[in-house]
């Protein structure tokens, strides 16, 4: 034994789908219980779809980029290299933007305010359970070359 421990990739206090999709279907429960000031509409049905087309292409992007640089596609598999191309040129967290804008669409096809209330708890939760934990592994694996990467790339948009 080499005494090396294997890279089992960041430790999540919560899991980024679970932290996106929790509060946005308590929001959609909430609206299919009480109700809310208002319902789908046609420009609300509109923008919901431009955004989830939007997020199928911004992710995509992100996960074929991933993919060539054969770093690991699932949350909390271990990365290879810090990306700085593609979408990571512009986000540290494209996957997690692109989860936020997805469930922005979902929360407007079905007309849902507290769907699109919930927003803000799903990115105060992906930063606490997720980004953060992610920051901090990568910082202990790549160093100086993610905290240069950190000094030029927003981590959202």
């Amino acid at each position: 034994m080499s005494g090396a421990t294997a890279d089992t990739g960041p430790t999540f206090r919560l899991w980024p789908p679970v932290a996106v999709g929790a509060p946005l279907l308590i929001g959609l429960l909430l609206t299919w219980l009480v109700g809310g000031p208002w319902g789908p509409s046609r420009d609300a049905s509109a923008l919901g779809w431009v955004l989830l087309i939007v997020f199928a292409m911004w992710n995509g992007w992100a996960l074929l980029t991933m993919r060539r640089h054969r770093t690991g596609l699932l949350p909390g598999e271990p990365s290879t290299t810090v990306l700085a191309v593609g979408p990571f040129a512009r986000s540290r967290n494209p996957l997690y933007v692109g989860l936020l804008v997805a469930s922005a669409g979902v929360a407007l096809l079905a007309g849902s305010l507290w769907a699109v209330l919930a927003l803000p708890v799903e990115w105060a939760l992906l930063r606490w359970g997720a980004v953060l934990p992610e920051e901090r592994y990568l910082s202990a694996k790549f160093g100086p070359e993610y905290a240069d990467y950190r000094g030029r790339v927003r981590r959202w948009l």
